[in-house]
């Protein structure tokens, strides 16, 4: 947003210093990115009379001039113009001014043997046009010639200073002069002087359907103004020049008259030539032909900038009958725009839907000053205010009168006041700086002084105060902490005192961190790569048995690919197993600890996962096989993440799994912590792999994060405890039974040392055998017994006794029978 600072003094009178405006204005969330001095444009030039003009004797296209500016002898200067001649007041760079606009600085010169002392300009030079062709002449460009010696720049009002403001997304009153002017206000506390309402003009209902009634409705409001003896003629001088700073091109009177209220006002709005309107349907204009619609497949559409556009159903449009006449929001139609020769139009002062604007302008590609202002989304009230004023001038610069209104818009809903409590605001902003530099809460006054400031109205009550705010700033503040932070702003954050907490107390990591971080070190160093990968993904995936339906869709995604939040950690991983094998890589070992999101969920639908792939051989090494890649088994890869737990402390113990997609369906488990399911592990189904080229032996895990810490965390998990090495001898047995094959190794160890006790010190898994010496449907499991008693050595009927039992235990729970 380009402000001009004279035509903001016009409406604050703020008197503060450029610089010192500009950093205020930073500070309070207006940054300035550069402050533009017209009046370096002109710098050093006056106005000058051609006393006499000869022709060079040396080239045939210079001139020889006489140029009195008003000192007491005349300058002698060259000029390669064709207009130049005696009798005529010109504007002429003195000796050492500089022009930026052609980065020129003027010294005395020597142009084919004649002396020069100066340069005669042209409006191009000054930086007014982007050519010329020839000087200026000041008798046809102003209305009267000021005396000689005078400087140009007024002349041309290049006697302003420009800045260039950038507007955040939830200001979309900083994108008018009147809502900058008001931030000015609160700022400095200098007087507003709002130019008064115009005359409102009285409005009959739009005769349209309801279904071009209910698409209205989705912006809020459409109105048409229709005007007659309408005069297209060059703006005056000063209007243009309010364009031209604000970085516009004056078109004509109408148009221009658009453009300034929408930067006035910040309402964009548009005139219709009304009989190019009627000749589309063959008879009068009629306003029930309007219509505001989605665009049709491949239908065309030619801009008023001569643009040939290909609309789609995601293009929204205004329509007249059977033809577009103008993208909404965006730019008008080149069928309905106002040229030379309109005399009736039609005003149209509309509000859009932002999302609907966005979309339209993105579907086209092609983004306008109408459309950044309807995309930040703009208040209702100010939409008619903007015609009225726009009729206004209308009449004074175009002679034009009035024939009719007519309006449809959504019904207005009541606004509640926000409730602002003082405590609230105190105990979140803390104490402030006086001017003689003590510690206090904001006064009352000052508190109230700032959001009138704003706008706002007041209701004091005991907690504080009821706030309704003006429509220009209803979509920024809509809760109680939006408005502490405008009390915030405009107080200045350098006024906030340092205020620790009392009593001050010692931070550092949660059990619950310390645990988190504890995880991803024993993860590296099992020899896994931590990854970290976008959350956002495709509304659907092609792993095996992803449901489409548990992806939570973003309500306005930028890009498809990134449309909704993840369900899965695994996505990425394989992707990049894929990648980093493609590439060369003998292998891939990572994991990714992060949140994954179930639209399905019927509690919390944000749960943190930790997921790891571990395909081919470790890098590092190839030195301990020779140079050839050895792939890992399925308990070496299942040993890796058991060295996790267990430096984890975390106790778990594994069950079948078949049910799992993308898992191989005879090696797969699932890990029981504390004897809940927590995840799974197992070897990636062979059908994946092929799919994405990864080697068969490559497998995954999937845990739920929280589960995990929580068992990290228990009471004294993580304490060291100290025993003394065992002075007497231990006695070994071994123990082989037949139990039926689905019986989990698992659960017969549990049962073992459970039974075993006190004397048992430790049982391991020796061998399980399926096969011809075993019954059908059972299998032997071997087991290797350690007996100890720490204070004396145990005798063999005690190691009998404790072997006996753990055998009747085993028959009872499992019908084992000793195997032969």
């Amino acid at each position: 947003m380009r402000v001009s600072l004279q035509w903001l003094r016009e409406l604050v009178a703020c008197a503060l210093p450029v610089e010192e405006l500009a950093e205020r204005l930073s500070v309070a969330g207006f940054e300035v990115e550069e402050i533009e001095n017209l009046e370096a444009r002109a710098a050093g030039v006056v106005v000058g009379f051609v006393e006499s003009r000869e022709p060079h004797p040396n080239a045939d296209k210079l001139s020889v001039c006489r140029v009195a500016i008003g000192a007491a002898e005349p300058l002698q200067i060259v000029c390669g113009a064709a207009n130049v001649r005696s009798g005529i007041h010109v504007a002429v760079a003195t000796v050492g001014s500089h022009l930026p606009a052609v980065d020129l600085t003027i010294k005395p010169a020597e142009l084919r043997g004649v002396a020069s002392s100066g340069m005669i300009c042209s409006l191009s030079e000054l930086g007014l046009t982007d050519s010329s062709d020839g000087i200026v002449v000041l008798e046809e460009a102003l209305e009267q010639v000021p005396s000689l010696g005078s400087p140009v720049g007024p002349l041309f009002g290049l006697d302003d200073q420009i800045l260039e403001l950038a507007i955040t997304a939830n200001r979309p009153d900083g994108l008018s002069m009147q809502g900058i002017a008001r931030e000015v206000s609160a700022l400095s506390g200098a007087a507003l002087t709002l130019p008064a309402a115009a005359p409102s003009v009285a409005a009959e209902p739009l005769p349209v359907g309801a279904d071009v009634a209910a698409r209205i409705e989705q912006g809020g409001l459409f109105s048409v103004t229709a005007l007659s003896g309408v005069s297209v003629q060059p703006s005056p001088a000063w209007l243009q020049r309010r364009l031209q700073r604000a970085g516009l091109r004056p078109i004509n009177a109408v148009v221009d008259i658009t453009n300034l209220v929408m930067l006035e006002l910040g309402q964009p709005l548009h005139a219709f030539d009304a009989d190019r309107l009627a000749a589309l349907s063959g008879g009068q204009p009629e306003p029930a032909l309007l219509d505001v619609r989605p665009g049709l497949s491949d239908e065309r559409f030619k801009a008023l900038d001569g643009t040939e556009l290909q609309l789609s159903e995601d293009a929204w449009v205004v329509g007249y009958g059977l033809h577009a006449v103008a993208l909404a929001g965006v730019i008008g139609g080149d069928n309905s725009c106002v040229q030379d020769g309109t005399q009736r139009i039609w005003l149209e002062a509309a509000l859009f839907a932002p999302q609907t604007v966005r979309r339209s302008a993105r579907s086209v590609g092609l983004r306008t000053d109408a459309s950044s202002r309807f995309e930040k989304g703009l208040p209702i009230e100010v939409t008619l205010l903007a015609a009225d004023r726009a009729v206004q001038l209308l009449q004074e610069i175009c002679g034009a009168t009035v024939e009719g209104r007519w309006l449809h818009q959504r019904p207005a809903q009541p606004q509640a006041p926000i409730a602002l409590r003082r405590d609230a605001l105190h105990n979140l902003l803390g104490p402030v700086l006086d001017a003689e530099g003590h510690e206090g809460d904001l006064d009352d006054s000052e508190i109230e002084q700032i959001l009138r400031a704003l706008g706002c109205q007041l209701q004091a009550d005991e907690d504080g105060w009821g706030v309704l705010v003006p429509p220009s700033r209803a979509m920024d503040l809509q809760r109680e902490v939006d408005l502490i932070e405008e009390v915030a702003r405009l107080v200045g954050y350098d006024r906030f005192a340092s205020h620790l907490p009392d009593p001050l107390c010692p931070g550092g990591l949660t059990p619950l961190q310390q645990a988190e971080r504890r995880l991803r070190r024993a993860l590296v160093a099992a020899g896994l790569q931590e990854t970290c990968a976008l959350s956002l993904g495709p509304a659907s995936t092609d792993r095996p048995g992803a449901d489409p339906n548990r992806r939570l869709p973003l309500a306005n995604p930028l890009l498809a690919d990134y449309s909704h939040l993840r369900d899965s950690l695994l996505d990425e991983l394989l992707i990049a197993a894929q990648r980093n094998l493609q590439a060369g890589r003998e292998g891939f070992w990572a994991f990714e600890i992060g949140h994954v999101f179930d639209a399905a969920a019927k509690g919390d639908r944000q749960t943190a996962q930790l997921a790891g792939v571990i395909c081919g051989a470790r890098q590092a090494e190839l030195w301990s096989s020779g140079g050839k890649a050895t792939p890992l088994d399925y308990f070496q890869a299942r040993g890796l993440l058991q060295r996790v737990l267990e430096a984890m402390q975390v106790p778990v113990e594994d069950r079948r799994l078949a049910d799992e997609p993308l898992l191989h369906p005879g090696r797969a488990a699932q890990v029981v912590v504390e004897g809940r399911p927590g995840g799974w592990f197992g070897q990636l189904h062979p059908e994946l792999c092929e799919r994405l080229d990864l080697p068969a032996a490559s497998y995954g895990f999937q845990l739920a994060l929280a589960p995990l810490l929580a068992a990290a965390t228990r009471a004294n998990r993580w304490q060291p405890a100290f025993s003394p090495f065992a002075t007497v001898p231990a006695s070994e047995r071994d123990l082989a039974v037949v139990v039926p094959n689905n019986t989990p190794s698992a659960q017969v160890l549990q049962a073992i040392r459970k039974a075993g006790k006190p004397l048992l010190e430790q049982a391991v898994v020796v061998d399980r055998y399926q096969g011809e010496q075993v019954a059908a449907g059972r299998c032997s499991q071997a087991f290797r017994l350690r007996y100890r008693d720490p204070k004396r050595t145990l005798t063999d009927a005690e190691v009998d006794a404790a072997h006996q039992t753990i055998r009747a235990a085993l028959e009872r729970q499992f019908g084992a029978e000793l195997r032969a």
